[in-house]
């Protein structure tokens, strides 16, 4: 027996709102969203305005310069409907620009490695953002508020600067090496050549994110627009020119949003999981789901259904491999932030976005202040591949925020940051509420495990010895405790919907997430 380097333990529990909650990665975050839903505001403005305000709290996970998606419920229209806002390449893009060099990559993925690690850092690594036309979609598609409503929370979070707390400290320090390599992101996340630290004796301290304030504050005045065909747009490609990347007006003018219509899957009758379908974790979770054997029976899973899970997933993620492509995390580094919102008139949404890696490219755009992703390791640099480098399309990505339907109105939404971790996190989270009857509490907390390194199964340590032999008969078990970093089981959040109001949950592990309601 191993002996834990962690021993605190930790609960956080549901959190009621009768008018509506949010929860997210950042509770300062979910606060801003609180109060759009105190202002008049329906959860899709709530969670919008969250997402902007995580640019500032949460900025190395997601931001200006990021992508994702979301499945949003309108109580209004009655429709469940996923906005895909992904990252795209650059119609410029030429794969013979990224030669390989021998060896494995240096972060995410796995790839073979590429000359001076180009598809991971720096300009080359950048791919189209769609943060802010998805959100700006989302908004007048089945908002309420005016979009400059929802940005102006975040662009006085900018103004003020972003809250130094020990979180910062290590995810800043995780990642200095590359922060190096940039002299925007070197000179504010690491101030005087060291990662920011914070006195705990003092008052709160704030770091100033380069011209982000004064970016939000432009999209509150001209509109989303201005991003991809404006003053902004201007900026952006000036900078990324300079730079060396070949993204263009063009690329960000012709850039759109797509609406379409969740991929469905049905895990008991009368409930129906709503999913992205395309270039995400989605269709793994379906398939996934169409490889169950065993049938759901009690409040609490069997060992024999556990190892039917592991069985199921693994199917799916080697019929993903190896006809879509292989995405996912191969080693700890933390990326992408998720936030569910639902209020009391029906309205229910579940966003995950990302710049894909921890601080994406590590390139923050000097005239913008905007931190860029790095979208295009999600790319095989490997030619005649699933999912290799090409220009002008959407690579394919591990986020799956999901949606469930109880008798066609909306019931529960959660999602996970993660990596590869995100898809086996949310089917168990969904399989114990929707299969098993699980509260909420109950579900988020129960032990986890995961099994999409395929070559073994990661199980929580608190896992009973009989649920851990089930799974070692399906593949070499590695138990370990939930600790907030690394995450090795994910980190959810996520909302649900009953007659008596609507509630929310934020992962355990995870020190700055929370829930915020009215």
């Amino acid at each position: 027996m191993s002996t834990p380097f962690e021993t605190w333990q930790i609960a956080k529990p549901v959190v009621h709102g009768a008018r509506g909650v949010v929860a997210a990665q950042n509770i300062e975050a979910a606060e801003v969203g609180a109060n759009i839903l105190h202002a008049g505001g329906n959860a899709i403005d709530a969670a919008i305005a969250t997402a902007f305000a995580l640019t500032v709290s949460e900025p190395w996970m997601s931001g200006l310069g990021g992508g994702g998606f979301m499945v949003v419920h309108s109580a209004r229209e009655g429709v469940t409907r996923v906005i895909d806002f992904a990252m795209q390449s650059s119609r410029h893009l030429d794969p013979a620009a990224y030669p390989l060099a021998g060896g494995s990559g240096a972060d995410l993925f796995g790839w073979p490695a590429v000359v001076d690690d180009r598809n991971i850092f720096g300009p080359l690594a950048i791919a189209i953002p769609g943060s802010v036309a998805g959100y700006a979609h989302a908004a007048a598609r089945f908002g309420k508020l005016p979009l400059s409503a929802l940005i102006e929370p975040a662009a006085e979070l900018a103004a003020r600067g972003h809250r130094l707390t020990w979180w910062t400290t290590l995810n800043t320090a995780a990642d200095a090496t590359f922060l190096t390599q940039d002299d925007e992101s070197r000179r504010i996340w690491l101030p005087n050549g060291f990662p920011p630290s914070v006195d705990i004796a003092a008052a709160p301290s704030y770091l100033q994110l380069g011209n982000l304030a004064a970016s939000l504050q432009q999209l509150m005045t001209a509109g989303a627009a201005d991003f991809y065909r404006g003053d902004l747009a201007q900026m952006l490609v000036k900078d990324l020119h300079a730079a060396g990347s070949p993204i263009d007006h063009d690329d960000l003018a012709d850039y759109a949003v797509q609406e379409v219509e969740p991929l469905r899957v049905s895990p008991v009758p009368g409930v129906t999981y709503c999913v992205p379908p395309g270039m995400s974790a989605g269709p793994t979770l379906a398939d996934t789901m169409g490889h169950l054997t065993t049938r759901p029976s009690g409040q609490a899973p069997s060992a024999a259904e556990l190892a039917d899970w592991a069985q199921a997933m693994i199917a799916a993620y080697q019929y993903r491999f190896a006809h879509l492509g292989h995405s996912g995390d191969v080693g700890d580094r933390a990326c992408t932030t998720h936030l569910s919102a639902a209020d009391q008139d029906g309205n229910m949404v579940a966003i995950t976005t990302t710049l894909l890696s921890r601080f994406g490219s590590r390139v923050v755009l000097p005239s913008t202040g905007i931190l860029m992703n790095n979208g295009v390791n999600w790319f095989d640099p490997r030619p005649a591949q699933p999912n290799s480098l090409a220009a002008g399309v959407r690579p394919l990505s591990n986020m799956v925020p999901l949606l469930a339907l109880k008798d066609a109105a909306p019931w529960f939404a959660v999602g996970a940051s993660g990596g590869r971790r995100i898809m086996p996190c949310v089917f168990q989270i969904a399989q114990l509420l929707a299969a098993h009857g699980c509260s909420l509490e109950e579900a988020m907390a129960y032990p986890r495990f995961d099994m999409s390194t395929l070559s073994e199964i990661t199980v929580d340590d608190r896992m009973s010895t009989e649920q851990q032999a089930a799974l070692a008969a399906v593949a070499p078990v590695s138990a370990c405790a939930p600790v907030a970093f690394p995450s090795r089981f994910a980190v959810p959040q996520a909302v649900l919907r009953t007659a008596t109001g609507v509630f929310g949950a934020a992962h355990v592990n995870s020190p700055l997430n929370g829930v915020a309601a009215v």
